[in-house]
């Protein structure tokens, strides 16, 4: 029998069922990321649950985010000694012990007690990034105090002072990371959440009351918790003040009227921000090369997860050509990805880390920081061994000649026209038609 099961970084092999036995209950049954759905499922009450798995429309996105990890195949390679095979990797100068990190997710202590703490501690022990969302329900400064290296997530309105000041708020903080979100100014369509019955902000009522009798581990274990030892949970990082509690209709006012966000203001921050800049959301070529063009240090491609604009391309698909335009900016990537083979895909393709929400956001509900350690080390186990069934000892050796790719729909960068968003048009004008 090999000795790769449940095998992780700096530990020796474990037997499953003496692996099960130290997990909490309700991880028992968890051997992949998929099985934490239907788990959270069972725990959180429907509107909540809705909120976090739901996507926008159609799910259209949503569910190409996955599809296309089938259209892409593996080469591997044989008889190659393995036996000394690193998942080690460096993205902007900083390395990590695994090429995945937590995506930012809003009202994570609203699905689980504390939510965000427990997703920066698993990952600062996993030596991976996580990155702390605008919408969260807990400090950034908090979050930072026990994630050592987590990066910041902005919602930024059209307000430079704003923006100025809460670069400052989050540099005190000691982040050195500042994510600017590309695809969340216009707020989306999201049906799921009407037919599941999740507003914002929370409305306490007789199907709020009937939720907490119906799900009573969350209602006591969360909510109830929460209201207790820290009160009524506010909005804390979208503003440089502390922001809208959660049961009020301020809460909407915060995240609304952002429809004014343009490059000017990845300009502003690129020129007041001492450390790196990253810009999420971008799926076109022509973006990811203004990008490169107004000094960001990295990208990450992203669709939202399904949640934004229904239709919109998975960010797989808009791999290849966008790293064909980003030089020496380092290309990351989101949505859809939950298994080790996904990440080792886009790898292959010229990603240097993916990022996952939804599983984590699961885990950490499930069994706090031990579900997060537990979906890391699911992760981990997968792609140690994933890797060393492709023939390869590092993650530098996982390129596109390991991928058979005929049936991939990818964007060439034939297949699309530079817009008419007016920086595009600038730069054209400017920069002629030659070469950058």
């Amino acid at each position: 029998m090999s000795g790769d099961f449940g095998e992780g970084v700096g530990h020796p092999p474990v037997a499953p069922a003496v692996e099960a036995q130290r997990l909490p209950r309700r991880l028992r049954k968890i051997f992949a990321l998929e099985d934490l759905e239907p788990e959270a499922r069972r725990l959180l009450p429907r509107p909540i649950f809705g909120y976090v798995a739901g996507a926008a429309e159609t799910n259209a996105s949503l569910a190409d985010n996955r599809r296309v990890f089938e259209e892409i195949q593996f080469l591997p390679r044989a008889l190659v000694d393995v036996s000394e095979r690193t998942l080690d990797t460096t993205v902007m100068g900083s390395s990590y012990s695994l090429p995945f990190g937590v995506a930012p997710m809003g009202v994570c202590a609203l699905t689980g007690y504390r939510g965000d703490l427990a997703l920066a501690r698993g990952a600062a022990k996993a030596g991976i990034p996580m990155i702390i969302s605008a919408a969260s329900l807990i400090p950034l400064e908090e979050i930072a105090a026990v994630g050592c290296g987590v990066w910041y997530q902005a919602y930024l309105s059209g307000d430079l002072q704003e923006t100025a000041a809460m670069m400052d708020r989050v540099w005190q903080a000691g982040i050195s990371t500042f994510v600017i979100t590309a695809d969340s100014a216009v707020v989306p369509t999201r049906e799921n959440n009407l037919r599941n019955g999740y507003r914002s902000p929370l409305r306490p009522d007789l199907n709020l009351l009937w939720d907490g009798i119906t799900h009573p581990s969350w209602s006591i274990g969360t909510f109830l918790r929460t209201f207790v030892r820290h009160g009524t949970p506010h909005f804390e990082n979208a503003t440089p003040e502390r922001g809208a509690p959660l049961l009020s209709r301020r809460a909407v006012r915060d995240f609304s009227g952002r429809e004014f966000l343009s490059w000017q203001n990845v300009r502003f921050v690129r020129s007041s921000w001492k450390g790196r800049l990253v810009v999420k959301g971008l799926l076109r070529p022509d973006d990811v090369k203004l990008a490169r063009e107004i000094g960001v240090d990295g990208i990450i491609l992203s669709n939202h997860g399904g949640r934004q604009l229904d239709g919109a391309i998975s960010p797989m698909r808009a791999l290849p050509a966008a790293v064909e335009q980003a030089g020496t900016m380092a290309v990351m990537i989101d949505s859809g990805f939950r298994r080790g083979t996904d990440i080792l895909k886009a790898i292959g393709l010229g990603a240097q880390m993916a990022f996952i929400g939804r599983p984590f956001n699961y885990a950490s509900a499930l069994a706090g920081a031990a579900g997060v350690d537990h979906a890391i080390n699911l992760l981990r186990g997968q792609l140690r061994a994933d890797l060393g069934m492709l023939g390869l000892r590092t993650l530098l050796e996982m390129r596109a000649e390991m991928l058979f790719t005929k049936n991939f729909q990818a964007l060439g960068l034939g297949s699309y026209t530079e817009g008419d968003n007016p920086d595009h048009r600038s730069r054209r004008k400017s920069m002629g038609s030659g070469p950058v």
